[in-house]
This record gives C-alpha cells, structure tokens and sequence, in this order.
C-alpha cells in the first residue's frame, strides 16, 4: 500500500514538473528548437562517441526483429543472446549479461524481473520499436552500476516529441511455419495544433517449435551413461540391475522427445496508448502500456537439475515417473511443463524543454511506473509468484560551453519491491532504493576530441526478513577521439567502474529451477570494481565502412557463482563468491559495395568476434556461459524494388567451461530474406519471405543456461507484409 502512495505521489510531481516545462514556454516564437530536446542513449551522441556502439534502424529492425530483445540484437557483433526458448532472451555484450546489461525502454529501465533468472521475459517488445541502440562496455556514468557490461536502449516513440503533419502508421504481419506462428503489430501517430498522440498493439503467438534432433544435447546424454556406470561400479550390478533397467527404459522415452520442443510456444499481446503537448520550444507527454504474455519454459522441469554428482538414482526415479506419464503419445504433449502467466502496466511521463535557463540549453525530464506480476504455473496450477513494484526516474540538463565543455548535468533515482512466493523462492523479498548524480561532458583540442565524466551512486537493499545493506560507489572515464586522416578515426576510451550487488547475489538462499541450481548469496559481498581500456578504429569511404575495437577490463571483486561439489534438495550447490577476473576481447566488421547497375547495389560484409575472460582463482579459471569465437558474411541487394539479403555466420565450439558446465559444439546459421516493394496510393508495402537456419543445423547457445536441454528452433520459414502509410 505504501508502494502505491508512492507510486501516486511520484505520479503527481511528474504530472506538475511536466506540466510546468510546458507552461513555461510562454508564446510561440518562430525559433524551432524541437530538435534541441531529442535524446539518444547518449547526450554526447551528436559529437561522436569514443565508446563502442551499435544502431539498428527501422529498416534494419524489419529484417531483424524476432520475439525477444537478446535475440534481435543477437547477431551483432559482441553482442549475444541469453535463450531461453524463444520466450525470453537477454543480450550478452562483451560476454557480460544478466544484472551487468541494463536493457531500457525510451532510457528508463524495463523495471521487469529478467535480470533475476534466464527464464524471465524482458517486457520491452522488439516489433513495436523504431530505433534500438546499444552501448558496448560500461555505460554506468549515465545509468548506474546495473550498466557495467553495457546498455540496451529500446525507442518506441510512444510519447510523441513532436506532432506529425497527417497520420502515420505501421501494419506488420507474419506467419511462419514452424510452430505455426502469427505476429501482427499495428502503430499510429497523428496529431493536430499542439497535441500528438501515439497509439500501438501487437500479438504474436505460436506453438512448440520444431528442432532437427533431439532436445538434450549428445553431451548430456554421454554424461548420464558415464553417471549410470559410475553408480554401477560403486554399489554393484546385482543390487541395481532393476534400477538400471528403469533408467535404461526411462532414458528411451526421454529420447521420443525429438524433433520438436516441448513447452516452447508462445502466446504474447500488448499496445500501448500516448499524447504530449507540442510547443515551439518542448513537449511534454504520457504513456499507458499494458503486456500480457504466456510462454513455457523448455527444458525446465521443476524436478530436473545439473548432472555430475551423487543423487543421480533419485533424479533418475524421478525421471522414470516423469517419462512414463508424461511422455505417452510419442512426447507430443508434456504434461507439467511450467508457463509463466506475465501482466504488466507500465506508465511512462517525459518533458523537455530547449533553452530552460541561462547557460542551459536543454532539459528532459522522465519517469517510468511499473506494476510487475508473473506466475510460473504447471500442471495448471499456480505456483510461485514474481511481483516487482518500482519506478524510475532521471533528469538531465544540458548546458552550454563551459570552460570549453558541453555536457550534460543528471539526477536519476529508483525504487523496486521484489518479491517472490511460492515453493521455489529462491530469495527473500527485497525492496531496493537507488540514488545517482552524474556529469559527462566534450570538448575539442584543436582536432582531438575529449570526453570525461565522473558519477555518484548509492544503492540500498533493504529485506523484509534481514540486515538492510547499502553501496557507495563512484565512476569515471576520459575518452579521445583522434582523427587520422580523411577517412579514418581513432578513440581511446580509459574508464573506472563500480556495480553493486543485486538483491539476488546477495540473499539468495534456496532451489532455483530456472537456473538448474542451489543459489546462495553472501551478504558481506563488496563492490565489484572494473578498469576497462578500449580502442575503436573506424573507417569509411565511397562505398566501404569499417570498425575496429579492441577492450580490457581488469575487474576487481567480480561476483560470480562458485561451484561447491555439494548438493542440497536434488540442486548443485552455487555459492556466490567475489574474485579478480580479466574480459579481454576483439571484434571487427566492413561493409563494402562491390556493384552498382540499373539502380541496384550489391553489398557484402563480413564480420568477426571473441572474448577471452579469466577468473584469478587455482584451478579452473574459466567462467560460465561465455560466448564462443563467430564469423559471419553477408550480401545484400537493394533496389527500388527488389531488397534480398543473405547472412551466414558461425559460432565456433566453446570447450573452455567452468567446472560441471558442458561444452558446445560448432554450428551454422544461415539466413536468407527477400522483399518486393510496391506502392499504392502513397503507401509502401512490402512483401516477403524469409528463413532463418536455412541448413536446419543443431544450435545451442552456449550462453543459455539450458542449452543442453532446449536447442534453437530449426528451420524456419516466415513470411509476411509491411504497409507504411
């Protein structure tokens, strides 16, 4: 009840500062400064930036969007997805993912559970988004310690900061044969004298998809035979002939799950309503937006967990139960397959104003509000309970030269109401209140570019049933941008980091299915610290593009989970622990045009990427869920007409594992897309169709936590048609 009041009072003083930048304006002046009050993830974006950074446009985002934001951004270079299924899907940039990316709508964070566990969807939806951009390594001096692996910021348009001249609008619909799936996504934008109103909904539904083998990988079925003879050796053949015979058995009906993925359909629907007011020197506006979706969690029995330890014959038990009844019919369907039930709100408020105060020139103003809920049910009953209560807010004035810096000054605050209920709790309600002040700012030295910033944030966990903990921490870098000729430019980037723990690492204490493991948190964790050193080439011509980046980050504390050899209530037992580790990694990509006729062009690319982390521990020193080496080529065809694109990438094996983490193997993914533009009436519409794992190769991401248990979807063939009006 308090959340709420708080909520309603935020709500209130949100409604009267927009209220105020709008009225504040005075009478209309023929100055236009609407453009002065559009901001991108980055203030500084305008001038060039010497951290890494990746863009994907609407024409872009019509090729690549898929059902979740990990998996959009994906197949860009240092950037992976988490997987799980197709339901959920978190980005992996440099190798770093879950509490370390910060994944944002319109810069205000999802304010969803996603970063708790792998099988929890992010709640910002690709199809209805105009613009996606990403910040590659820490972006923590303008969102916080939850951005020291980097930022994900998703633009929806849904507060509209200026008001269009007739309505527009955006109809897409596809279909695609594995998994029967549907997807429609319906916008519009129109508006008149000061007011502009927004308006989107958007459904997408299938079912379980097809793969090309069987679910559990060959390296999981090779470590249960070596487990079932291991437990033959130790306890004899006489005593466990009728306890292999049912695992034997058991194992055969796990094998009848092939060719298609139990508990991986979908079924997702949402919109959103916005206005603003519109005036010569701001805007200020409000947004309404609503998501209900229910997916299954593959590979994600509640009884199934980690192999390589002791409890192998109660697992296996339990298994044969689970195969006889739940496999019959050849696994067409899986009885107790958990889905999770997602309801979200979510109210957004944004102002800005160009030129507020002397020696200002801009000021933007936003607030995000959620109410979170999902329920994780199986067998058609309710089971544990998610719920995440919070808002976001942030300020940011830009000023004027100062000193020779323009920059910009802000203040963000956040609070969230975690909670979770139910038997698999795997920690205790948290309530976490964050506070931070930052500065960024460039100027020139003659052709050198410099960038700095410094950042204050304090983060405090407060459990309901515990010792509150709070962090203080600092940030700072300094970034140069070196011209190097015509055609080429050089940045160096120098940056001190520093994240607090999430409520998760820190009070953890129970089974985590979605995980596959016994959490348990340490709440005397420190600050995990990071001194990153990045490099970034860039070239570009007539006809050819090209983008080099090398980094490093010495990260000291780094919190991870640490294997324990034990095992509580059928769970490998992770404990969180701190240690020094080292990220270092390279990727490159071009882009060159190599002919030209009859108002086409053909285009090839080609790209490459790795990262290399080590933790500085004796023994194994390698992390979980890092990313293998890629390469990937691609040709496109664009004319006015005719756009035809191929892309080809492979993802090398990945064996350098952490202890009780299996290897990947090598894989394909072959992608093709054509499309026939037409024009009626002023209107573009473009039909096509498309596949994706053209080669229907096996693909397991080696950054999903259930990659031996839910591969990829197989081939896939979709098609569809875009109508912009």
């Amino acid at each position: 009840m308090a959340m709420k009041r708080k909520q309603l009072s935020l709500l209130a003083v949100a409604t009267w500062l927009a209220a105020a930048a709008f009225a504040a304006q005075g009478p209309e002046e023929e100055d236009p400064g609407i453009e002065e009050v559009i901001v991108l993830a980055h203030p500084l974006a305008g001038e060039g930036l010497a951290q890494a950074s990746d863009v994907l446009d609407v024409d872009e985002l019509e090729r690549k969007a898929v059902d979740n934001i990990g998996a959009t951004v994906g197949s860009e270079p240092g950037i992976h997805n988490s997987a799980y299924g197709v339901g959920a899907g978190r980005p992996v940039i440099h190798g770093l993912g879950g509490a370390r990316v910060r994944v944002m709508e319109e810069q205000i964070d999802t304010l969803d559970v996603s970063v708790s566990s792998g099988d929890h969807a992010v709640t910002v939806d690709p199809f209805v988004a105009e613009r996606v951009e990403v910040l590659k390594g820490s972006a923590t001096l303008l969102y916080g310690s939850g951005a020291i692996g980097g930022v994900v910021d998703v633009h929806t348009g849904r507060i509209p900061d200026e008001v269009p001249e007739r309505i527009r609008g955006t109809l897409d619909l596809r279909a695609t044969d594995n998994g029967n799936g549907s997807n429609g996504t319906l916008r519009l934008d129109g508006g008149g004298g000061n007011v502009a109103w927004h308006v989107d909904a958007f459904a997408r539904k299938a079912d379980d998809y097809d793969i090309p083998g069987y679910a559990e990988s060959a390296a999981l079925h090779a470590l249960e035979e070596e487990e079932e003879h291991h437990d033959e050796d130790e306890h004899g053949d006489h005593d466990h002939e009728e306890d292999h015979h049912d695992e034997e058995e058991g194992h055969e009906d796990e094998e009848e799950v092939h060719g298609h993925l139990p508990g991986s359909g979908i079924d997702v629907r949402g919109g959103s309503v916005g206005f603003s007011f519109v005036g010569d020197r701001g805007f200020a506006g409000l947004s309404v937006s609503s998501l209900d979706s229910e997916y299954g969690i593959p590979g994600h029995s509640h009884a199934h967990h980690e192999h390589g330890h002791d409890d192998h014959e109660e697992h296996d038990d339990h298994e044969e139960h689970d195969d006889h009844e739940e496999h019959d019919d050849h696994a067409d369907e899986v009885e107790g397959t958990p889905v999770v039930v997602l309801e979200q709100t979510r109210v957004d408020l944004e102002a800005g104003l160009a030129d507020p105060l002397d020696g200002f020139e801009g000021l933007n103003l936003r607030l995000g509000i959620n109410d979170y809920e999902h329920v994780e049910n199986e067998a058609g009953e309710a089971g544990t309970v998610f719920t995440n209560e919070a808002w976001e807010a942030r300020a940011e004035l830009t000023h004027a030269p100062f000193a020779g810096w323009r920059g910009a000054l802000g203040i963000q605050l956040g609070d969230r109401g975690f909670s979770v209920a139910g038997e698999e709790a795997f920690t205790p309600p948290v309530d976490t209140s964050s506070f931070g002040l930052f500065w960024v700012g460039e100027r020139s030295l003659g052709e050198l570019g410099v960038e700095a910033g410094v950042r204050y944030d304090r983060v405090e966990h407060a459990p309901r049933d515990g010792t509150s903990r709070d962090f203080s921490g600092g940030s700072a870098s300094l970034g140069l941008i070196v011209p190097l000729g015509e055609d080429w430019e050089g940045t160096l980037l120098a940056d001190y980091s520093s994240r607090a723990p999430v409520g998760e690492e820190l009070f953890s204490d129970s089974p985590h299915p979605g995980t596959g493991v016994f959490e348990i948190g340490d709440p005397g964790l420190d600050h995990e610290q990071a001194r990153n050193l990045s490099a970034t080439l860039t070239g570009g011509g007539d006809g050819w593009s090209t983008r080099g980046t090398f980094y490093y980050t010495n990260f000291a504390d780094f919190i991870y989970q640490a294997a324990t050899g034990e095992e509580m209530d059928g769970f490998d037992v992770r404990r969180y622990a701190q240690a020094d580790a080292t990220f270092a990694g390279f990727e490159v990509e071009g882009r060159a045009r190599v002919a030209e006729w009859g108002g086409g062009r053909l285009e090839i690319g080609a790209f490459f990427d790795t990262v290399s982390p080590e933790l500085d521990v004796s023994g194994n020193d390698n992390l979980p869920l890092i990313p293998p080496n890629r390469v990937g080529v691609s040709f496109a065809f664009t004319s006015d007409r005719l756009r035809a694109t191929v892309d080809y990438v492979r993802a090398s094996e990945q064996d350098d594992v952490a202890e009780f983490e299996l290897p990947s193997d090598a894989y394909d993914d072959l992608r093709a897309r054509v499309a026939w533009r037409i024009r009626p009436g002023g209107m573009a519409v473009d039909l096509y169709v498309a596949g994706r794992n053209l080669t229907d190769d096996e693909q397991r991401l080696h950054t999903s936590v259930v990659k031996d248990l839910a591969p990829q979807p197989g081939r896939t063939i979709e098609a569809g048609m875009r109508v912009r009006f």
